[in-house]
């Protein structure tokens, strides 16, 4: 039994050594890379209900080993009780620092800038409109499934954030915290050229 179980934990820790020196797999400088997620949330309580589909494609490109620089859009369209409905268009530049770039499995710091318009609109015809504008923190990490192919999971930790109504004399609504629930855990697909 005893050689049973050595011999399991061989195997393991070779296959998992392997998968770690995948050829090809990883990045390196000069890599370009397109990565996106898509999302989807429906709420209901009682009579309310609301709709929230979002998508935030992104490429970016590694200027060095370790560090990769990149843009990313975010669109947001929503609806709440049929008499509300909300759009969310934004941009963010971000900046990632990668541990171990060139292994299979990496881990990443990220610190992204962005702004970003909201527009919501009744039945009634009313509109609103606000913009905002943020600093956020996080980590990440990516595992490679082939040479070209990863599948990404971003968790925005530390951020500021400020939206505003855009009417004369409005205020911000400013906010800066710790989310340290998991709740904000965004999974994505990579591409790497």
């Amino acid at each position: 039994m005893k050689k049973l179980v050595l011999s399991a934990v061989a195997v393991f820790a070779f296959t998992f050594a392997n998968a770690q020196e995948g050829e090809g797999a990883g990045f390196s400088k000069g890599d370009v890379f397109i990565s996106g997620s898509v999302g989807f949330d429906s709420t209901k309580q009682g009579d309310a209900k609301s709709n929230e589909f979002t998508f935030s494609p992104a490429a970016g490109y590694f200027l060095t080993e370790n560090i990769a620089a990149g843009v990313r859009l975010n669109i947001v369209s929503g609806e709440e009780t049929t008499e509300t409905t909300y759009s969310e268009f934004g941009a963010d530049v971000f900046g990632r620092y990668y541990f171990t770039p060139a292994s299979k499995f990496s881990v990443f710091g990220e610190l992204a800038v962005g702004f970003g318009n909201e527009k919501r609109e009744t039945v009634t015809n009313i509109e609103t409109k606000y913009t905002s504008f943020g600093v956020n923190a996080g980590v990440g990490v990516n595992y490679f499934l082939s040479d070209n192919f990863a599948i990404e999971a971003g968790w925005a930790g530390l951020g500021y954030n400020s939206r505003k109504l855009d009417a004369d004399g409005a205020d911000a609504q400013n906010s800066f915290g710790l989310a340290v629930d998991m709740s904000s855990i965004n999974l994505g697909l990579v591409y790497k050229f």
